[in-house]
């Protein structure tokens, strides 16, 4: 993702926000996103339930087909363009295209069906890009602590998991504030073992 060439305009990061179908993310992107927010939702139809199956989201009647977008000024130093990826195993092919640039990423997860966040964590694992996991506390679902959801995904220490309405834009801010706050953090980290290295004689 490009920076703004001019030193004393805000970086722009690209961030994307992932889950399994139905975990919340057109929602968080809609809440969160300071302009109207571009959605590709399209009505779920009796041919897709075998695709998609509602168990746990049954009251889901709609679904994303290829992606949201939306943007927020966290502060005046980060400006976020959201992107929100399609949940669906059969529009899994469009992650790659979407993840081009991207910076980090927030993994939303419901803990009615937490497995289905399990792709998504594997997905930036894979490629090494930086993320937080939101536990979006749907109304009726079981309350998990945050240590509880690190040992059912198998999440490093280092992978912040936090509680996080996807309906309040309050509680979507704090989450991508996390997010920048723990991407910062990588950045620091990988800076001082490359100096580390580097004043060592070793490779870096």
């Amino acid at each position: 993702m490009a920076y703004a060439n001019d030193c004393d305009a805000p970086a722009t990061l690209k961030i994307l926000v992932a889950g399994g179908f139905g975990a919340g993310k057109t929602t968080f992107v809609s809440a969160v996103s300071e302009i109207e927010p571009l959605s590709t939702e399209e009505l779920l139809s009796d041919l897709s339930a075998a695709a998609d199956p509602l168990n746990g989201v049954e009251a889901k009647s709609t679904t994303t087909v290829a992606l949201d977008f939306g943007r927020l000024t966290l502060d005046e130093r980060h400006v976020l363009y959201l992107f929100g990826t399609p949940g669906q195993h059969r529009f899994w092919f469009l992650w790659e295209e979407l993840c081009a640039g991207a910076l980090g990423a927030v993994v939303l997860a419901d803990t009615r069906r937490l497995a289905d966040c399990f792709p998504a964590v594997d997905f930036f694992e894979r490629r090494g890009i930086g993320f937080v996991v939101a536990v979006n506390e749907f109304d009726g679902g079981h309350r998990y602590g945050p240590e509880e959801v690190r040992e059912a995904v198998g999440l490093g220490p280092e992978v912040p998991v936090v509680r996080c309405d996807a309906r309040l834009a309050s509680s979507g801010t704090g989450t991508l504030a996390a997010l920048v706050r723990h991407l910062l953090c990588m950045s620091t980290a990988g800076s001082s073992a490359g100096s580390s290295s580097s004043e060592s004689g070793e490779p870096s």
